[in-house]
């Protein structure tokens, strides 16, 4: 199905040397329906959330769960990989909608952007997406994250970090991860699962810096879930102004109107893409104050005057994209 303003859904099945974007989640942490709308409906109701109850959710782009992101990264000798961007608490119904009608049979490494709830709290349902071993005899899964979520992590999720078992302790069956750190530093990129990536430190408030990464050679792509300011060194790795264009840049964008004090909202993310000067642009992370086709009008109209293509993205979009 062809979408606006030059992105495509592809097909379910890709070409057999073709990488492509999945997008798992495209909401806020609060997700979409919000459970508020619902529990306690406003008068009028609430327009967004209350078509959830109507559509199923593969056929509307207004319901969305946590921001996350699969990169089905086909590499030159035509070995496909998985990777994850974020694990957010909608994980296992994403790995139910989409997994499933993308045909993706597991997750080669992860990455994450940050510790909050809506990027980490699907961990245990790794083990979902990993060979079966009733004594965890299995190769873990790669993971990269900051010291800082490290250091989160290891307090939320002790058993996935512990590395052995204490005396007398049962084997239990959880999630393997191999757990790697990275640098808040655009100079220090690394790899995953053949693939190299950026960090890009941004702040998400004035008092928590969250990273977003840039990866692809022969198409260059940004992926920022949650920013509220981004630092000068930053912004040069990604504007066109500075290191150069990119092809493809995915950016929060919480609230229609107004703004936040640690998101962008959609008056922000569209002054930051007139500046960063992307040649395409899909927008993540939205509340219910979006209505995906309304929105989408709008933005049509507004790509047509400022000459870059935007559009918000929805949950399932897979786009075909050459790394």
């Amino acid at each position: 199905m062809a979408a606006s303003n030059g992105f495509v859904d592809g097909a379910a099945t890709p070409t057999p040397s073709e990488s492509a974007l999945i997008f798992l989640g495209t909401g806020c942490s609060s997700m979409v329906p919000n459970l508020m709308c619902l529990l306690q409906p406003s008068n009028p109701p609430c327009s967004v959330c209350f078509q959830s109850l109507s559509t199923p959710p593969e056929r509307n782009p207004n319901y969305r769960c946590n921001t996350s992101l699969l990169i089905d990264y086909c590499g030159d000798s035509s070995d496909r990989k998985y990777i994850l961007i974020d694990v957010g608490k909608t994980f296992r119904e994403t790995v139910l909608r989409w997994f499933v009608s993308h045909r993706i049979p597991r997750v080669d490494s992860i990455i994450l952007t940050h510790e909050h709830a809506d990027a980490v709290l699907g961990l245990d349902d790794i083990r979902a997406v990993q060979h079966f071993s009733p004594t965890n005899d299995i190769d873990p899964t790669p993971l990269y994250l900051s010291q800082h979520s490290m250091d989160s992590i290891a307090e939320k999720f002790p058993y996935l970090v512990r590395k052995k078992r204490k005396e007398g302790e049962e084997i239990r069956r959880v999630a393997q991860i191999d757990w790697n750190i990275i640098a808040d530093d655009c100079n220090q990129p690394f790899s995953a699962s053949g693939l190299k990536f950026t960090p890009l430190p941004v702040m998400h408030g004035e008092d928590y810096t969250c990273l977003g990464f840039l990866f692809g050679e022969k198409s260059r792509v940004a992926y920022i879930s949650d920013v509220s300011r981004f630092p000068a060194s930053t912004e040069y790795v990604i504007s066109k102004s500075g290191a150069g264009q990119l092809d493809l840049l995915i950016l929060d964008s919480l609230y229609r109107t107004g703004s936040h004090n640690v998101h962008l909202c959609f008056p922000q993310t569209l002054e930051t893409v007139k500046r960063l000067c992307p040649k395409q642009a899909l927008l993540i992370g939205m509340t219910h104050e979006f209505d995906h086709h309304k929105d989408n009008e709008f933005l049509k109209e507004w790509s047509k005057r400022e000459g870059i293509p935007v559009q918000l993205a929805h949950d399932g979009l897979r786009v075909p994209i050459n790394l």
